[in-house]
């Protein structure tokens, strides 16, 4: 029994003396790995993990919303103490580390080929209220939206100017348009088409000997046999003979709003069809009580003629 526990006591004695020297050479620590890559070991995982989110993980440039580091492990290893490599091993994180960048972009939802991004939610809200409230008779349909890049070199002062110039210039044609449309459309019908090319002869209003009243529409020439096409679409009441018109066509577009086209020499449409706006329907004449070749074209709203070069032929 004595000698049983003698021998404990010397092999406890040589297990101390081993563990003592180990210690001496050795010490715990951890393998970090990136992508299955070894970087290193360090002392503490839980204290170099944090000095990994101050250092590295926490962002520090303007714009960075994060920073990505993915796939780091760490495994409990026994290494000889001159292998624990703290600084190289953070320096290897901060080489691997990426930057996310977050910019806020301006969008117009009708073109969405047109953005601007700008640094801050201030900026692009400021950009938004500027202008909706300059483009207001069009409703801009602007949205912000947060974006996450990995380079933000494009978000400079100098590439901001020419987006916010790009996206003003399309709002600005969109106003243009709809200010172009307003001018053509009576009581909610578009008149997009001009029914013939020529040169105005004849005005709304003016008193000639040919007539024994103003003239309540207005008269283009045009060579005999040019197309004749219906400004906006619609439904053909009347296509054939009428007095002074002589062949006549007239279209109702709805609302109240109809069209007239007067003096042609062919017509291509019957009365019950429907055309498009541009659609031919006749061609240039000289029928009825007419001087020589054009069309003679009214609006009417509501049974009343109003004058065409309120609507079409405004620069004429």
């Amino acid at each position: 029994m004595k000698r049983t526990i003698k021998l404990f006591k010397i092999i406890a004695i040589a297990l101390a003396i081993i563990l003592a020297i180990i210690l001496i050479k050795f010490r715990p620590a951890y393998s970090v790995s990136l992508n299955g890559e070894n970087l290193g070991y360090v002392g503490d995982e839980e204290d170099f993990n944090n000095e990994v989110n101050e250092n590295i993980l926490t962002p520090s440039e303007v714009n960075v919303a994060f920073v990505e580091l993915d796939n780091v492990e760490y495994s409990f290893s026994l290494v000889s103490r001159n292998e624990v490599n703290e600084e190289e091993v953070m320096l290897a994180l901060k080489e691997n580390a990426k930057n996310v960048y977050r910019v806020y972009e301006v969008a117009d939802l009708n073109n969405e080929e047109t953005k601007v991004y700008v640094n801050t939610m201030e900026e692009a809200e400021e950009l938004v209220s500027t202008l909706k409230e300059q483009y207001s008779e069009i409703e801009p349909d602007l949205v912000i939206n947060p974006i996450y890049l990995d380079n933000v070199d494009e978000v400079n002062e100098e590439n901001i100017k020419l987006a916010k110039e790009e996206l003003t210039n399309d709002l600005q044609e969109e106003l243009e348009e709809k200010e172009e449309i307003d001018s053509r459309t009576v009581n909610g019908i578009y008149l997009a088409v001009v029914p013939v090319t020529g040169r105005i002869t004849s005005r709304y209003g003016v008193n000639e000997s040919i007539r024994d009243h103003t003239h309540k529409g207005i008269d283009i020439a045009a060579t005999r046999g040019t197309p004749i096409f219906a400004t906006a679409s619609g439904k053909i009441t009347f296509a054939g003979w009428s007095s002074g018109y002589g062949y006549l066509v007239k279209i109702d577009h709805g609302n109240g709003v109809e069209t007239y086209y007067g003096h042609c020499s062919k017509l291509y449409v019957s009365a019950g069809d429907t055309v498009d706006a541009g659609e031919k329907i006749a061609a240039v004449g000289s029928t009825g009580n007419s001087t020589g070749n054009h069309l003679h074209f009214e609006i009417r709203l509501n049974g009343k003629q109003v004058n065409p070069e309120s609507f079409v032929y405004q620069n004429n």
